[in-house]
Formats: C-alpha cells, sequence, structure tokens
C-alpha cells in the first residue's frame, strides 16, 4: 500500500489504480523482502516499464522504504504494530458532514511522517500519510451520512 500511495502522489488515483497489476509485477507481488533486496539494474529496468510510473525517485524509493520498513518490523514486531500505535490501537473516528470538511492532513499524520522520514522513508509527506492512514483503516473520515461511517474495521 505504501508503494502505491508514494506513486500516487501528485496523480490521480484512478491513475495508479489502472497500474496497480504492473505495480504487483515490478515489486515482487508487494513481498516486502523481495522489493527490499532489489538491485540498481532491477530499478534502471523499471523506468522503460510503462505499467508503472517511471519517475526515478518514486521506483528508488519503494526499495528505500521496504528495507526501512523492515527496520521498523524487526524493532515493533509488526509494521501494524507501529502504525496502530500512533492511535493507540482504535481507529479515529470523525464526524464531518460534507466532504468538503475532510482535512487532507492531521497532527498525527504530520508525526508519522516525521517519524517515517527520521527513519529513511520517502514520499510519505503528511497528506500522503493521512491519505494511507484512511486506506488502511487507521482514520474513518466516511461522512456522518454515509452507511459506512459507523463501520469499523474487524
Amino acid at each position: 500500500m505504501l508503494i502505491l500511495e508514494g506513486a500516487q502522489a501528485g496523480l490521480s488515483w484512478s491513475t495508479i489504480l489502472n497500474k496497480r497489476e504492473g505495480y504487483r509485477a515490478a515489486f515482487h507481488e508487494f513481498d516486502v523482502v523481495s522489493v527490499s533486496e532489489m538491485t540498481t539494474d532491477e530499478c534502471e529496468g523499471l523506468r522503460g516499464n510503462e505499467k508503472i510510473i517511471r519517475n526515478r525517485l518514486k521506483i528508488y524509493s519503494a526499495v528505500s522504504n521496504a528495507k526501512a520498513f523492515l527496520e521498523i518490523q524487526a524493532e515493533h514486531g509488526s509494521f501494524a504494530d507501529f502504525l496502530w500505535s500512533y492511535v493507540d490501537g482504535k481507529p479515529i473516528l470523525n464526524s464531518f458532514q460534507t466532504v468538503t470538511n475532510v482535512p487532507v492532513d492531521s497532527e498525527i499524520s504530520r508525526k508519522l511522517s516525521k517519524d517515517l522520514k527520521r527513519r529513511g522513508f520517502k514520499f510519505v509527506g503528511p497528506t500522503i500519510m493521512y491519505a494511507y492512514m484512511q486506506a488502511v483503516g487507521l482514520v474513518n473520515d466516511h461522512v456522518s451520512t454515509c452507511f459506512l461511517h459507523q463501520k469499523r474495521p474487524s
């Protein structure tokens, strides 16, 4: 998910979602160990792959982020445990009335971003991390009238 969030920076989600299978193939089925072991030659080869975003920084960030991910995993037991520690183990349920009220970042996403950058992650700014937090269930920003608003991840 972090690979896709980082790739999306500055682009539309539809662009990334249409390339998701290309990313899956290019980045070893999103296996973090395999991605962390990708060589410079592999990364340079991806720069010609039309099935992904061919931005050099985004490609190389996937590899460096995978290495940093593994370090967090070793330190915290899992990357999930690390993430959930930012929200005290339970999702934040916001109650916005309209989509225009939903923020693009938060105090927590800014702290998480800063921590990840300190650990060597790239393409993890506060806005990207807020979107990531929404996508993985740490934050529920469905507007209060949406049927998904009260649903909580299990």
